[in-house]
């Protein structure tokens, strides 16, 4: 009921009404705290879109925000919050400073040609794009609205400085000597969950384990290629943009 009550408050405000610099010092303060981990701690997008590009994928007015950020989005891992509607608006006010400090202009480089390298190399083998592809990786499909240039650039030169947990791995060899690998998926005092390739998910008891070693590096290779090729491969990867809702 408070989700539908905070939501029914949007027609009577269509404009956010706590804009000033101290709401925007608070809203921060709340971004930080509770959507950074999905969003960025300055908004550059993660598991979340990148906000500092000014373009919102659900609607773009401040009351589309404000519902956005109360209800949460279904079919999205974004949850609705438990703020109060003044809170909300300050969150919005902080958001709208973060799109100031990004570009959505496409880059330099041909996607085209990027899209056939990206092929060429066997990306689509760990990566799934819009429904083509295999899932050892992260999947692609909206990357270009999760993350900045720079990072998609840096993430293919230096694979390993970012790595999600989701695709840590892990080698456990029983006291038997039977080897499993495969993505760390669970792991608590007396068990590790294993997704592998041989067996599917896997769940082992430590007592039953003689070793066990968790890689937190990439299984991707760093790029290797010209530089042209590699402008060209991050202005394919930035066209993967998620479906706007003009609101």
């Amino acid at each position: 009921m408070r989700f539908v009550f905070l939501s029914a408050l949007v027609a009577f405000a269509q404009t956010n009404p706590h804009t000033a610099a101290a709401d925007a010092d608070a809203g921060g303060k709340i971004f930080r705290s509770h959507c950074a981990e999905c969003h960025g701690f300055r908004g550059e997008g993660g598991k979340g879109p990148n906000l500092t590009t000014g373009v919102f994928y659900h609607g773009s007015s401040d009351a589309a925000l404000f519902k956005n950020i109360t209800d949460g989005l279904p079919g999205t891992a974004m949850p609705g919050v438990f703020f109060s509607a003044s809170q909300v608006w300050q969150i919005v006010t902080y958001v709208r400073t973060l799109s100031k400090t990004g570009s959505f202009q496409a880059p330099a480089g041909d996607p085209g040609k990027g899209k056939a390298l990206f092929a060429s190399k066997g990306c689509g083998g760990c990566h799934l794009v819009n429904g083509t592809g295999a899932t050892n990786g992260p999947e692609l499909s909206f990357i270009g609205s999760q993350r900045p240039v720079d990072f998609l650039k840096k993430s293919l030169q230096f694979p390993n400085d970012t790595v999600d947990q989701a695709f840590w791995t892990a080698s456990a060899t029983l006291e038997n000597g039977t080897t499993h690998r495969g993505f760390v998926m669970n792991e608590d005092t007396y068990n590790v969950q294993l997704l592998t390739s041989a067996k599917g998910l896997l769940t082992l008891q430590r007592k039953d384990l003689r070793k066990y070693e968790v890689n937190k590096n990439s299984a991707m290779p760093a790029f290797r290629g010209t530089e042209s090729e590699l402008t060209d491969l991050v202005a394919y990867l930035w066209t993967l943009q998620r479906p706007r809702s003009e609101q």
